[in-house]
Formats: structure tokens, C-alpha cells, sequence
């Protein structure tokens, strides 16, 4: 038997102004939450199928991202667009955006102005970097590189940095609302890409991924290891599933640490592990209990 997920968003309105990935997976999030989501795209170009870049990057995506979500269209630099936008923002709880902050300025939302207008809204706004560094450009890639996820000329394998500052986005609207139920009053929020690239990064500051660590490599039982038809992603690291993993391997079941991290320990796991394949691999982890993930 199933639970009904938790609706505590039910019946909040949020109005969104922002493109591309943090702020539409952020409004989505919410509408999962029972959030009644509208957003506020230009109208797009010609040809094209929407103004959000999102749309071009991948249909996919940006119909993920607006399942549930009620989209309008206005050219908020125009008289047109701004009684559009105010219309709107007449009924709104939360509003996110993810425009620099003099570019609210500019449209007449910067927080002061907007909170004199409308006191009970609350601003959910979504930057590159909190604070000083509000201004400067950049995208997902500069601020990963910033927190240290990049590696070598490689491409990062997602967008961690954007997919993080949505869960904090999401998450600041649920803060928006716990403090106007306090006082009634709306809050702004600030929301850093960077930042949150580097809330992921913090187990990489604390010295947590070093080689010398047990979920850097230096524990046998928590590492990647080839195998006969690819490689498996190994996670026998408390004790219990690491004397399972000694014993399918023929070694003495002990699976302390110092055992664990010893440089016959790894040999005599990867020696096991060299020449079996996905299937057998993935046959052992269940006859066993051991958490393990084969991959091509």
C-alpha cells in the first residue's frame, strides 16, 4: 500500500518569470507539492517554439519541466506586458525570478518596490552568486567549475549546479510561506547557483573523496572495479556487507577497517571481481545482499 504524497504547497499560488532549468524545475517541484503554478514567458520568436531556451535545448525537458504549469505570455517591457504581470502578481503568493538583480530594478521589481505593493508576496530570487557577486554572469558550467566538480577538460555528467539550485529554490518557497504564516508579511530569498554547486561540493572541502579516505577508494569494499563486460560501482562499506563481499571472494570474513583498507584486500577483491560478468555480478549481489550497480 502506497502513501498519497504530502501536499504542503496546496493551493499556493507561485508566479514564475525564470527560464532556462533552475527556475522552471523549481516550479515544477512546487506543483508536485500542490502549488497552483503559472509562468510568465516572453512571447516567442518567430519559428521558434517557445522564448525560453529550454524549448530548443530539448522538448523533452522543458515539457518535464511544465507538466502542471500554466503558461502566459507578455513582453514585460512593454505598458502591455506590465499589466499582464501585475494582474498576476495581484493573486500571487511567490514570485521567482532569475533575472540579475538591477534587471528587477529595471521592471519595477526590486524587492523594496514590490514589497510596498504587495506585502504579503514573497520573492524567491535566483541568482548566479548570492550577494556582492549577484551581477556577475555565468551558467552552470563556470559555477561547478568554481566549487570544484570539473575535472580535466571533460564535461561534467549534469547540470548539478542548476539541478541544486532548484531543490533550493523549492526549498525557499517552502521557507517563503512557513514565515508569512508568522507574521503574514511576504520575505525575499536570494537563491546562488554557486552556491549550491558548492553545498554538493562540500564532501569533496571536507576531504571526504581524497584517495585516503573510505569513500575516496581506500576501502576494497567502496570503489569501481572492471569487470569481464564493464564495471561495478561497489558499496559494501559498513562492516556487515563488507564481510559478505569477503566471503563470496574467499576471504577471511572479517571486514574491519584496517582489513578493508588493505593493499591485499584490494587485489584479492579485484582479482574476484576481473572476470565475471554484469549478470553474474549482479546475480551475487542479490544471493548475497551487497550493494552493487554494474555498468557498461
Amino acid at each position: 500500500m502506497t502513501t498519497a504524497l504530502p501536499q504542503p504547497l496546496r493551493n499556493l499560488r507561485i508566479l514564475s518569470l525564470a527560464l532556462n532549468l533552475p527556475g522552471p524545475a523549481a516550479l515544477v517541484r512546487c506543483a508536485r507539492m500542490g502549488a497552483l503554478c503559472t509562468k510568465l514567458e516572453p512571447p516567442a520568436p518567430a519559428g521558434q517554439p517557445s522564448a525560453d531556451p529550454m524549448a530548443s535545448y530539448s522538448a523533452v525537458a522543458y515539457a518535464a519541466m511544465h507538466e502542471g504549469v500554466r503558461v502566459l505570455h507578455a513582453h514585460l517591457k512593454t505598458p502591455e506586458g506590465q499589466a499582464t504581470l501585475h494582474q498576476e502578481l495581484a493573486h500571487t503568493d511567490v514570485l521567482i525570478t532569475s533575472f540579475r538583480p538591477s534587471a528587477l530594478d529595471k521592471l519595477g521589481l526590486g524587492w523594496e518596490a514590490l514589497h510596498a505593493r504587495y506585502p504579503q508576496l514573497s520573492l524567491v530570487r535566483i541568482v548566479g552568486s548570492e550577494g556582492d557577486r549577484a551581477e556577475e554572469p555565468g551558467h552552470d558550467l563556470t559555477y561547478q567549475a568554481d566549487a570544484g566538480l570539473v575535472n580535466g577538460l571533460h564535461m561534467p555528467p549534469s547540470l548539478f549546479a542548476d539541478m541544486a539550485g532548484s531543490l533550493v529554490a523549492s526549498e525557499a518557497v517552502l521557507q517563503a510561506q512557513l514565515a508569512r504564516l508568522q507574521d503574514g508579511h511576504g520575505v525575499c530569498l536570494e537563491v546562488g547557483l554557486a552556491e549550491s554547486a558548492q553545498w554538493l561540493a562540500l564532501p569533496a572541502t571536507w576531504g571526504l573523496m581524497q584517495p585516503d579516505s573510505d569513500v575516496g577508494g581506500a576501502h576494497a569494499g567502496y570503489r569501481l572495479y572492471p569487470c569481464a563486460d564493464g564495471r561495478v560501482a561497489m558499496a559494501a562499506l559498513e562492516p556487515h556487507f563488507a564481510v559478505r563481499l569477503c566471503q563470496a571472494a574467499g576471504l577471511p570474513a572479517l571486514g574491519d577497517a584496517g582489513t578493508m583498507r588493505a593493499a591485499a584486500t584490494h587485489a584479492a577483491i579485484a582479482a574476484f571481481v576481473a572476470p565475471q560478468t554484469r549478470a553474474q555480478l549482479d546475480a551475487l549481489a542479490l544471493a548475497h545482499d551487497i550493494p552493487l550497480h554494474t555498468l557498461a
